[in-house]
């Protein structure tokens, strides 16, 4: 088989770009790196890219359309020892935490939504046999 390094990019579908990449930089640090009418791409952690497409813009691109609706879900992972300042950082800036759970294998996650209603989690070590 090929080698695979890691996930270069993932996306969100979202009514607002600007709203959107306004909130992830203020919660999460991430930078905007590209910008165009029907996306921005930002930065996370110098290593990934996070899409943030316009709802319906993409749908119907000649060469490789794509659009998503609903609620999705994405994972960030952060050291055990950030855990409490996670939850103090998202209360400070109103985000309702919906759920914190403790794994069988030791790991945390804090579960909260964005703007559009995308579930969002960070999560420590020990929530996966692989992290």
């Amino acid at each position: 088989m090929p080698r695979l390094d890691r996930v270069l990019e993932t996306s969100l579908y979202v009514a607002d770009p600007e709203q959107s990449a306004r909130w992830y930089e203020d919660v999460f640090g991430f930078t905007v790196v590209s910008r165009s009418e029907r996306l921005i791409a930002m930065s996370v952690m110098n290593q990934q890219l996070l899409l943030l497409f316009k709802k319906g813009l993409s749908a119907d691109l000649p060469k490789t359309p794509h659009d998503g609706e609903g609620q999705l879900h994405l994972a960030f992972a952060i050291p055990t020892e950030e855990l409490p300042a996670w939850e103090a950082w998202l209360a400070q800036r109103g985000i309702v935490i919906e759920d914190k759970t403790h794994w069988e294998r030791g790991g945390w996650s804090l579960y909260f939504r964005d703007p559009d209603g995308h579930l969002l989690e960070v999560a420590t070590p020990g929530a996966w046999t692989v992290y």
